[in-house]
């Protein structure tokens, strides 16, 4: 019997441990970075916004001309198949799209066949338990953002040079991640997350130039039923240095206080109250019907 306990991967219509997933070395998803991909989660055997996740996978894969020989309904098949077949209660679950292999010599890209690819490994956390329990300290990064007008953030991507560069920094500064920049100063986002900041009754988060996070989205959600004020707006890096709580958020970890930035702290030096009240009701979703799915094992 083929051990997927590890993870599970589909490639080349094919189900296989995730160890044995291969593409080609010629593929531009490899050579170019050419491909689009997405990250949903199972919790506790239930898939979270699954159909959020794919919606977003599907309108990447339009804004950059690309297709699958398989439906949005087969595809959410797949991703159920693999977490069953790796047995995986708590799961990490990404779906790729790459541009392919070219017709031989060829630099054109109507000549690639788009591949398909997704797996299944056990949950991945971006933040340490000790983290998400003290707090991060965020550098707030000299490394910009690749700016909007040459790749749009919307579509999750594999350009992640300058995201790698500024965790090279935030290491340097004895960090624990990095927020990067604009060509203004303003911040946008971290490698893999997303950022707010609280003053007093008003929660920002950056407007432009970042990923419209699922978790972010439902972070937004959760802000409107406390009757938060709630900003989406350029965010300079003097507004986060001074905020009275600062929190990140991610599929890989939900909401994450920020209790230093850049080796200062924020507001009283601990985790904020706010970011403690959403986490627990962001995890609370998890076993609600109108937002997770059960998986029949």
């Amino acid at each position: 019997m083929t051990d997927f306990s590890q993870g599970a991967a589909f490639i080349d219509d094919e189900y296989v441990p995730v160890a044995d997933a291969r593409i080609p070395v010629l593929d531009w998803g490899f050579l170019h970075s050419d491909a689009t991909y997405d990250v949903a989660h199972a919790w506790h055997g239930r898939f979270f916004r699954i159909d959020d996740y794919l919606d977003r996978f599907h309108a990447s894969m339009e804004r950059l001309r690309m297709s699958v020989p398989y439906s949005r309904e087969q595809i959410r098949s797949i991703m159920f198949e693999l977490v069953k077949r790796s047995g995986l209660r708590d799961a990490y679950v990404e779906i790729v799209c790459t541009r392919g292999l070219p017709a031989p010599g060829s630099r054109d890209p109507r000549s690639c066949e788009n591949r398909f690819l997704a797996f299944a490994i056990p949950f991945v956390w971006i933040a340490s338990d000790e983290l998400r329990e003290t707090g991060l300290n965020l550098l707030i990064s000299s490394q910009q953002r690749i700016p909007p007008e040459s790749i749009d953030p919307r579509i999750k991507n594999y350009h992640w040079l300058d995201m790698v560069m500024a965790l090279f920094e935030a290491y340097d500064h004895d960090a624990d991640s990095a927020v990067l920049v604009d060509a203004e100063g303003n911040l946008v986002e971290g490698p893999g997350f997303n950022v707010f900041v609280r003053h007093g009754n008003t929660v920002m988060t950056p407007s432009r130039g970042v990923l419209e996070g699922v978790t972010r989205e439902t972070i937004l959600e959760l802000l409107v039923r406390e009757n938060l004020e709630v900003e989406q707006a350029l965010l300079p890096a003097a507004t986060a240095r001074a905020a009275d709580e600062v929190f990140i958020t991610s599929t890989a970890g939900g909401v994450m206080p920020v209790t230093r930035i850049s080796g200062k702290p924020v507001g009283d030096g601990k985790p904020g109250a706010l970011t403690a009240q959403l986490n627990a009701a962001y995890w609370a979703l998890h076993d609600d019907p109108a937002y997770s799915v059960p998986i029949d094992y």
